[in-house]
């Protein structure tokens, strides 16, 4: 069996970059931080959610509140697979109604879990929009989602797979290719 080669499409400094980009093109879009709020979806999109809120906090002057959403359950393939999905928890710790939402995540591929996470969101309420950031797209959309903030648009094939790496969770930043 063939061993797996990956490539480095990002490394820590380019991630900051990017994310600082997409604080300004958020704070831009938005004119400011009013009703602005950040909710990141599990696992990473929940540590870039924050990092953004500290980028627009450092902008700004003003910190946007931050909630974290978990989509296991909302997942269309949930009882398919034969592994017990693990849920996390879900915390929006302000009114979603009248808010202007910014779903953040790492990757978008299929568009699967942006709808799942929408369809969570509203659960909590009625938003006055919902927009959505994310580090990388790379593409192969299965549903008519598109993201609104991207930190690289990176094209690959499908038999590729797409990894970020974060230092709260891996111990260093970067975005592979394998």
């Amino acid at each position: 069996m063939p061993q797996a080669t990956q490539r480095t499409v990002l490394d820590s400094s380019a991630i900051a970059r990017a994310l600082t980009r997409i604080a300004h093109e958020i704070l831009e879009r938005n004119q400011g931080s009013d009703q602005l709020a950040l909710v990141g979806i599990h696992t990473r999109g929940v540590d870039l959610s924050v990092r953004l809120a500290d980028k627009v906090a450092a902008i700004e002057g003003v910190r946007p509140q931050c909630g974290e959403i978990d989509i296991t359950l909302y997942r269309d393939d949930v009882g398919r697979t034969r592994t017990q999905p693990e849920v996390h928890g879900t915390s929006i710790p302000f009114a979603v109604d009248t808010m202007r939402i910014v779903l953040v995540d790492d990757v978008l591929y299929t568009g699967r879990t942006v709808r799942a996470a929408m369809d969570a969101l509203v659960d909590f309420g009625r938003p006055k929009s919902i927009q959505l950031a994310v580090l990388v797209d790379r593409g192969h959309r299965e549903l008519p989602i598109r993201p609104d903030y991207v930190g690289k648009n990176i094209p690959t094939s499908y038999e590729e797979r797409v990894s970020v790496c974060l230092v709260e969770h891996d111990g260093q930043d970067r975005v592979v290719i394998e």
